[in-house]
């Protein structure tokens, strides 16, 4: 049940971000600035071992054979869709409703996103909408792990076997999440990540990574990520610049091994946002998906007053932020597609009613306590 609404005022000139880099970097800054200074005085600032000990790492915590590191999670996506030979002529099926990333990268290829739905409930691909959209052209799937809840990849990977098509995962916000207690990234034929400093393994600039169990792909992706070339100067295929710079690797080995900590402490943060506001009839909760995990990269609400709760929380000193105000396929990038909310009514209505709380590893309970209050009381006043 939910906590009984407080007729306590609300404490004048709080502040709670929605994220604070700070707190986290001042609480491992030693080990920070000890990477950091490291990598200074080696002076190598492309490659080294900071690089091949961050992707060792994190292929052996997934539990796959090849990591392969990158400049950014917009990269990872291309790179996978370019080392698939995936281009002109060719679609590839991708949720209406995610970052833009996960359609882009497929433009820039040449190819053709076709939308699809998403589930009203978990926000991620729904499996029986993806299996409407599939035609003769139809070359691969993109399942977003959309606010760190794990998408069905493995009934998604099914759906795909029995077409002949390529499943890719964009675990750009489920680092560590599961379905059917295979880690987000381990069931397509490869997962892209994103490094973002605001992301749940973050760097302090751009960074990313893809992970896949096939050998041969692994080494066409490494080329493309470096001009086409595993050492210089061989160049076998035109590539890309998209690598991981050494300082970024460098923060990154630091943090990973916080990464389980700062997951579960995400979850705790969630069960008590969900204790405190499950009996507000105006709201619909983020709802875990049975058989998998939800990371909480983002704890995101809805409610049809979605923009007077966000002005009345920024009154009370707390800031939200829109994951996202539009569908992709409203968006002017897309517009020449002539899509209708018709088209993909779940997108219609969760870009006009999600609401992302603040949500960090070190936000303290009494923090969490006074957001929930404030959207209690909001609704016990404007409701």
């Amino acid at each position: 049940m939910g906590a009984k609404p407080s007729k306590k005022p609300l404490t004048l000139g709080v502040q709670i971000p929605f994220v604070n880099l700070r707190l986290q970097y001042e609480s491992i800054r030693p080990e920070i600035d000890g990477a950091m200074e490291s990598v200074f005085r080696q002076a190598q600032f492309i490659g080294g071992e900071p690089v091949t000990k961050f992707e060792s790492e994190f292929a052996r915590l997934l539990s796959m054979p090849h990591c392969i590191s990158t400049g950014n999670g917009t990269d990872s996506l291309f790179i996978i869709l370019k080392a698939l030979n995936i281009g002109a002529g060719d679609e590839v099926i991708t949720p209406a409703f995610s970052c833009i990333p996960s359609a882009e990268t497929i433009s820039l290829t040449g190819a053709t996103p076709v939308f699809c739905d998403v589930d009203a409930e978990h926000y991620t691909l729904n499996p029986e909408q993806v299996k409407k959209k599939i035609t003769a052209k139809t070359k691969a799937v993109i399942a977003v792990h959309l606010y760190g809840q794990a998408a069905p990849v493995v009934e998604l990977k099914k759906i795909c076997e029995q077409h002949n098509l390529l499943l890719i995962e964009d675990c750009a916000q489920a680092h560590f999440s599961k379905d059917s207690d295979a880690f987000a990234g381990t069931i397509g034929v490869a997962g892209a990540f994103s490094f973002y400093p605001t992301k749940s393994l973050g760097a302090y600039g751009d960074a990313g990574c893809v992970v896949t169990n096939n050998t041969i792909l692994a080494e066409r992706m490494r080329r493309l990520r470096n001009h086409g070339a595993l050492v210089k100067d061989d160049h076998e295929l035109e590539g890309t610049n998209s690598r991981m710079d050494t300082l970024q690797a460098a923060i990154l080995n630091v943090k990973l091994k916080y990464l389980p900590q700062w997951n579960a402490r995400r979850k705790e943060i969630a069960q008590r946002y969900i204790q405190s506001l499950c009996d507000i009839n105006q709201l619909q909760l983020p709802v875990e998906r049975p058989g998998s995990t939800h990371t909480y990269h983002l704890f995101c609400i809805r409610t049809q007053q979605r923009n007077a709760l966000k002005k009345n929380l920024a009154e009370n000193g707390i800031e939200t932020l829109i994951h996202y105000p539009k569908g992709l396929p409203y968006t002017p990038a897309y517009r020449h597609l002539n899509h209708t909310e018709s088209d993909f009514p779940v997108t219609a209505a969760l870009q006009n009613e999600v609401l992302s709380l603040p949500l960090y590893p070190e936000l303290t309970n009494p923090e969490v306590d006074y957001v929930a209050q404030a959207v209690r009381q909001y609704f016990l006043r404007y409701s």
